[in-house]
């Protein structure tokens, strides 16, 4: 899949409530921090609790200093409550619940069909402009090395 977002395009502005039902922007990073967004279709899944878990893992390489991961899903805030408490996540996993899959929609990320989110994930430097993007489907698993590579990348820059 190709995704509808591009390098170079600025990055849909966004608020979502998130697992603490605590709103996040991504203008609240805006100057201070490159932002990466990870979509996935669904918490408590197989292929998204691994990816996540593996975010997790190896946190400080993907939130830092000058990186901040946000999670997006159409789950609610409160299925994201229980799934970051289950799986001891200690990054912002936000609901894209209402409007149904408006962010999701806005990165070119939603599919219609199944009515979630396709696994978009795209880096936004400091100021919003994306410079890593990357789309596959729900059954088609990311290897999170490759955001790894683009952090680095983008801090060399």
């Amino acid at each position: 899949m190709t995704p509808q977002l591009a390098v170079g395009d600025s990055a849909p502005e966004f608020t979502l409530p998130d697992q603490n039902n605590e709103e996040v922007s991504l203008a609240d990073f805006r100057g201070e921090k490159a932002v990466l967004i990870v979509f996935y279709p669904a918490a408590f899944t197989g292929i998204c609790t691994g990816e996540l878990t593996r975010v997790q893992d190896e946190l400080a390489t993907f939130q830092n200093d000058d990186v901040q991961v946000v999670t997006v899903s159409v789950d609610s805030a409160y299925s994201h409550k229980i799934f970051a408490e289950r799986e001891g996540y200690d990054f912002p996993l936000l609901s894209d619940f209402w409007p149904h899959g408006a962010v999701a929609q806005a990165y070119g990320s939603f599919n219609e069909t199944a009515g979630i989110a396709n696994r978009g994930t795209f880096l936004a430097d400091k100021h919003g402009v994306i410079r890593f993007a990357e789309l596959n489907g729900p059954g088609e698993g990311r290897d999170p090395a490759v955001w790894q590579a683009a952090i680095k990348d983008l801090s060399a820059g």
